[in-house]
């Protein structure tokens, strides 16, 4: 398997851009939101925290990805950005439920908070996140698009909290705080379990998205010399790399130099269809499939 080589502005190097600019911006908005004594501001420093962990995560695996095969990993190390994928949703998953944790019980306590304060710390926050946003917003593989999410999610987030702090510092209604907690949490959770949903079918093997096995099937069928095909297998390595296998059924004994003409249709063929690494095994007609059977 060929390498794969990461250009300096890639997916990688927004990912560690964003990275340093959460981790400095959770420090400061932690201080703030002690000094506001804002929950809502809080709770996103929690968030923000996990978000760090997990773009430091995201960034190590997503380089991590960029290494070719060894005799530890034969199919190479992408499928550890998707492994980066996963935790960031387990991080999201902890730090909602925090959040809601801390929230809650000060939904039937209000406390009071510097609307001022907050209101300055959402603009910083808002300009902060954005800025990280725009650096991943063409993001590739799902890890990637995984961090771009949660840099949304902040600077959504953020846009609540700043409209909350409007409407606090001319009402005084302070239970707005934990209310805005709530819902950055609501939202957070149904992005994670969305994003899960999109994950787990690449680790269970599904065929991949926008990838036909009926088709390919008839393909390859349609090739000369081909009588039948089975045993086709297609799986994702990190929703960007398609591998496949089949046994392909020859109509007549063909020579060494028709074998490898015939070989190189069908990778050629298989390339149109979104298969990035194909193992092509050829039978005989009447061939059985091996002691190991065929699916």
């Amino acid at each position: 398997m060929p390498h794969n080589h990461s250009h300096p502005h890639g997916g990688e190097g927004n990912i560690g851009v964003a990275f340093f600019l959460n981790l400095s911006f959770t420090v400061v908005e932690l201080a703030g939101g002690i000094l506001t004594n804002s929950i809502a501001i809080i709770s996103d420093a929690a968030h923000d925290f996990g978000d760090s962990l997990a773009l430091g995560l995201a960034w190590y695996f997503q380089k991590l990805s960029k290494k070719g095969s060894n005799n530890r990993y034969t199919y190479g190390y992408k499928r550890f950005s998707l492994l980066g994928a996963v935790i960031n949703s387990v991080v999201l998953l902890v730090g909602s439920a925090y959040i809601l944790t801390e929230a809650v019980p000060r939904i039937f306590a209000p406390q009071p908070t510097d609307a001022t304060g907050m209101l300055a710390l959402a603009a910083v926050g808002i300009a902060v996140n954005g800025a990280a946003v725009l650096r991943t917003r063409k993001a590739k593989t799902i890890n990637e698009r995984f961090v771009s999410l949660h840099l949304l999610e902040d600077v959504l987030g953020w846009g609540a909290v700043l409209a909350g702090a409007v409407v606090m510092r001319f009402t005084g209604w302070t239970v707005i705080d934990p209310l805005l907690s709530v819902a950055i949490a609501a939202f957070v959770l149904f992005n994670v379990f969305r994003n899960v949903r999109q994950a787990l079918p690449i680790l269970l093997q599904r065929t991949p998205a926008g990838v036909s096995r009926e088709r390919i099937a008839e393909g390859l069928e349609a090739l000369a010399h081909v009588g039948g095909v089975h045993d086709l297998h297609i799986w994702s390595l990190d929703e960007e790399y398609n591998v496949m296998t089949v046994h392909i059924v020859l109509t007549e004994p063909l020579s060494a130099e028709e074998t490898a003409a015939l070989k190189g249709e069908a990778r050629a063929f298989l390339g149109g269809e979104g298969v990035q690494h194909a193992t092509i095994e050829f039978e005989a007609p009447g061939e059985t499939c091996g002691l190991l059977g065929c699916v």
